[in-house]
């Protein structure tokens, strides 16, 4: 059977998720792992940091060294790339998992967040492949040395259908450098023997990641990152001269390789109506689907009085304002309901709420949506996260003010709006 046993596999933004799973899978088979990530101490909601994650891979059998890596940083990338040859005398898989998102339309992406998914999606990739390369400092070309080298990405296929792109085009062409970069060094190595390989998910997959920003609903509808893990082992224990130049789906790879049963990697099994993913043309016609079945069902919702209940929602907004909630949002907000202009002032004297454009002046940050995505959002039973990532809600302006939203939310739900 192949095996991963003394390879060393250096992976990018591997402290959590996909990343830390492909590493725990790795290690099973007693293989040398470099975590490179910038999570060196505890985020304050999202557990894990490069350290324990080394203490999972070291406890599941493989041996690792953490690295404090940003990935846009040429002397961290290098220092990380020195200490991995010191210490385990080669590098035979890269994984070029770090990502950055921004699931946001032109106007609302601004080019500070522009900049970072195009500095971690694609430069990264170069950064990486020049020095395993060019070796840093000492020119050794580590991948060419190994008997079975692998790179992979994780990053889609690559489709110019339209629909992948009208919603968040500046995303989704960050995410296709990556596959590019794929495409086109499978055919620059394929002499020297260097497989390079994409792998992408059918379906949402669990992540603490997604936990925390899209709230209960969308994790239930999710596939664990164990899906990928396997799918990502199965890519590595081929042999790279033949297996190479492939855009890979998780679970059209493991059905190939023989596994039947996908309820294992259901976060709640016995799930049929996963979340489907973009990018990957097979989920379009159901996705289409669903979203025309989502329009005719606000259709109903606002023909029957929806607007009404928008305004009990102003109304009950109102008398939750206090000075403490004000000075920890702090911020003007507008709400775009299907024409129907809204605003809530938490920042200038006791706040407000009101239809309209806020007397203050410019809102920061411009929701819009539906009626009745507004009306669930308010009960509770749609996270903002969850709208956003699934295309119901579009946000204008600033997105850390628009994730203070949330705290009002919070209230609204206990409350029992």
């Amino acid at each position: 059977m192949p095996s991963l046993a003394g390879k060393t596999i250096f992976i990018t933004g591997a402290s959590r998720g996909i990343g830390k799973q492909i590493a725990l899978r790795c290690a099973k088979d007693k293989a040398n792992i470099i975590i490179a990530a910038k999570t060196a101490e505890p985020h304050p909601k999202l557990p894990g940091t490069i350290y324990t994650a080394a203490e999972e891979i070291e406890k599941a059998g493989g041996k690792c060294l953490p690295c404090v890596v940003d990935v846009r940083d040429e002397e961290q990338v290098t220092k990380a790339f020195e200490q991995a040859v010191q210490k385990f005398g080669g590098i035979d898989i890269l994984i070029n998992n770090a990502s950055a998102i921004s699931l946001t339309d032109t106007l609302s992406t601004p080019m500070k967040r522009y900049d970072l998914m195009h500095s971690i999606n694609a430069r990264e990739i170069f950064l990486t492949i020049s020095h395993l390369f060019l070796g840093s400092k000492v020119a050794i070309p580590y991948l060419k040395k190994s008997s079975n080298p692998h790179i992979l990405m994780n990053s889609p296929p690559i489709s110019l259908n339209p629909f992948w792109f009208k919603s968040h085009v500046a995303y989704t062409v960050a995410k296709y450098n990556m596959s590019l970069f794929a495409l086109g060094l499978s055919a620059e190595l394929r002499e020297s023997g260097i497989a390079v390989n994409t792998l992408w998910p059918k379906t949402a997959i669990d992540t603490d990641a997604i936990k925390l920003i899209a709230g209960g609903d969308y994790h239930k509808r999710c596939r664990r990152p164990e899906i990928m893990a396997d799918a990502a082992y199965a890519i590595l224990t081929q042999d790279s001269r033949s297996c190479t130049g492939n855009f890979f789906i998780d679970e059209t790879l493991l059905r190939q390789q023989g596994v039947t049963d996908f309820d294992q990697y259901a976060v709640i099994p016995g799930t049929t109506d996963f979340m489907l993913i973009s990018f990957f043309d097979e989920n379009l016609s159901q996705m289409q689907r669903e979203k025309s079945s989502m329009s005719e069902k606000k259709s109903e919702t606002n023909a029957s009085g929806g607007t009404a209940n928008v305004e009990q929602i102003f109304d009950r907004i109102k008398t939750l304002l206090n000075p403490e909630l004000l000075k920890q949002i702090n911020s003007v907000y507008t709400f775009d309901l299907q024409g129907d202009r809204w605003y809530l002032d938490m920042k200038n004297d006791n706040g407000s709420v009101g239809q309209g454009e806020p007397p203050s002046g410019k809102a920061q940050c411009t929701f819009k949506m539906s009626k009745s995505d507004f009306q669930s959002m308010f009960a509770g039973k749609l996270k903002p996260a969850a709208a956003f990532l699934g295309g119901k809600l579009k946000i204008q302006g600033d997105l850390p003010t628009a994730l203070k939203l949330e705290k009002l939310l919070n209230q609204m739900v206990k409350s029992k709006l």
